[in-house]
């Protein structure tokens, strides 16, 4: 009998666990989706509006003062949520992830000026497809992906690297295997980041305002995974205009 209330407790106290991984993972989806419809918003207005577009761009054809603020922001408001996570207040925190979304979709907005609108869709719509695949493999899958992860983090570095040397070199052929590369890390990245997020989920309390903070953070990762693989598969199979 006692054997049989110490398996119970065991399968409880697991089926607990499950629940809050669920809890978390979904939460931070839900989060992932506001996300991406604030940045698809931003992108097109400011893509399809010649008022908007003229805060970006400067007479003599580059980017404007605001344009540049506007491309480096994201990195600023990356950079500020990771390290006053704990600092910060949840509705601080969540403002901060808004306008990174929308700020990120304004930076986007040459997307719209350079690709057909219904590739720029269809591309979209495989992205849906790759990062769900690979969503659902880093949920579902018992294989401990911790040491996948350290060399995905790697090879990162390594393509952004590349990629700084490749906005001076200019070379067509380089530019195709940074992407190739680019589409492998992120599918790999995505399968990572929701297997950490299911088990972050197992080990706290699904209450409270840690909760919906790590929510978010996780949200920001799933986010820059598909960011990222959406515009890798647009340089490589995206119809110019």
């Amino acid at each position: 009998m006692e054997n049989f209330n110490r398996s119970s407790s065991y399968i409880d106290t697991q089926a607990q666990a499950d629940e809050r991984s669920k809890k978390l993972v979904t939460s931070a989806f839900s989060w992932m989706a506001l996300a991406m419809v604030i940045t698809t918003i931003a992108a097109y207005l400011f893509s399809s509006n010649l008022s908007l577009l003229s805060l970006l761009i400067s007479a003599q054809g580059g980017l404007s003062i605001f344009g540049w603020v506007i491309m480096f922001a994201p990195i600023g408001l990356v950079l500020l949520m990771s390290a006053r996570l704990e600092r910060m207040s949840m509705n601080t925190l969540i403002a901060c992830f808004v306008a990174y979304s929308a700020v990120n979709g304004i930076s986007l907005f040459f997307i719209f000026l350079i690709y057909d609108l219904g590739s720029i869709i269809n591309v979209f719509l495989s992205t849906v497809a790759l990062f769900g695949l690979f969503a659902a493999a880093g949920y579902f899958t018992k294989t401990d992906l911790t040491k996948l992860g350290s060399i995905l983090f790697i090879g990162l570095i390594g393509i952004i690297i590349a990629s700084l040397i490749n906005f001076f070199m200019q070379s067509e052929s380089m530019g195709y295997i940074i992407s190739i590369l680019g589409v492998i890390i992120f599918t790999g990245l995505t399968a990572y980041d929701v297997q950490k997020i299911k088990e972050m989920g197992a080990m706290m309390d699904d209450e409270g305002s840690t909760f919906t903070k790590v929510a978010i953070m996780g949200a920001l990762r799933l986010y820059l995974d598909f960011i990222n693989l959406f515009l890798f598969l647009l340089r490589l199979f995206g119809g110019r205009k």
